[in-house]
């Protein structure tokens, strides 16, 4: 039998689960930009802030740098990590190849009711658009992807995923800001559902993955770079097909 008492197991559980707390809450500063990109965190601020000693913010900051979303300065504390444009666009192409997956499995294990759930935040998302609204437009963007996510029913995708879509957050906010991403973006969600709805796994796959294709085309745009597009598309090389056209 244990010896341990119900007052030292919650102490134990408290203790342990605090630096995981507190990771999502910093995480929580970072992707609404309360801590910039680039910026140094301060950890007895922090610890200040939230109430704790500075242990679980270490804790929580190591495991941030683990995601890719700090990085530890030797001898000059720890920074909001700053990605490249060149770093961001690998992980875009990455994510072309993961979103048509996740349209495949989503093609054949969507029903009616997710569709129309579907549906509705597409429509959410052309009225954030209209209103210019980018944190909604955001909020909404990455509420959609998640439920497709979620349908597709696999740990290691979503993990993988989640991870490239928090180091490209503040691109794709910038992207979309620039030269009517948001109605271009809203646009392509309709499409997306459109073939979901098809219940064809490539038919939804390479919506998925023109619609990252366009994102990242977007990102190019907004930061003065030519079009990957025009970059990489050969007529002698198939494998362009079923990207932007």
């Amino acid at each position: 039998m244990s010896n341990t008492t119900p007052s030292s197991a919650l102490a134990f559980l408290r203790s342990s689960s605090l630096p995981m707390v507190m990771q999502e809450e910093i995480e929580r500063l970072i992707m609404t930009g309360e801590l910039p990109v680039g910026s140094r965190i301060n950890e007895s601020e922090l610890a200040t802030r939230f109430n704790t000693s500075r242990g679980p913010i270490r804790e929580a900051l190591r495991a941030l740098e683990e995601a890719g979303l700090v990085r530890n300065a030797k001898n000059r504390g720890v920074y909001v990590r700053e990605i490249s444009f060149e770093e961001a666009d690998e992980i875009y192409e990455l994510r072309e190849a993961l979103e048509e997956i996740i349209g495949r499995r989503v093609a054949v294990a969507m029903g009616p009711d997710a569709i129309a759930r579907l549906r509705a935040m597409v429509e959410a998302m052309r009225g954030a658009a209209q209103a210019k609204d980018l944190e909604q437009y955001a909020q909404l963007n990455l509420q959609f992807h998640d439920t497709l996510l979620d349908t597709a029913g696999s740990r290691k995708l979503t993990d993988t995923y989640k991870r490239l879509v928090k180091e490209l957050h503040l691109f794709r906010m910038r992207a979309l800001d620039s030269g009517g991403g948001l109605e271009v973006s809203a646009g392509e969600h309709g499409a997306i559902v459109d073939a979901i709805a098809s219940g064809n796994p490539e038919t939804a796959g390479r919506a998925l993955r023109r619609h990252v294709a366009g994102s990242r085309a977007r990102m190019h745009k907004a930061y003065g770079r030519p079009d990957p597009e025009a970059a990489n598309d050969s007529p002698l090389d198939s494998t362009t097909e079923g990207k932007i056209r």
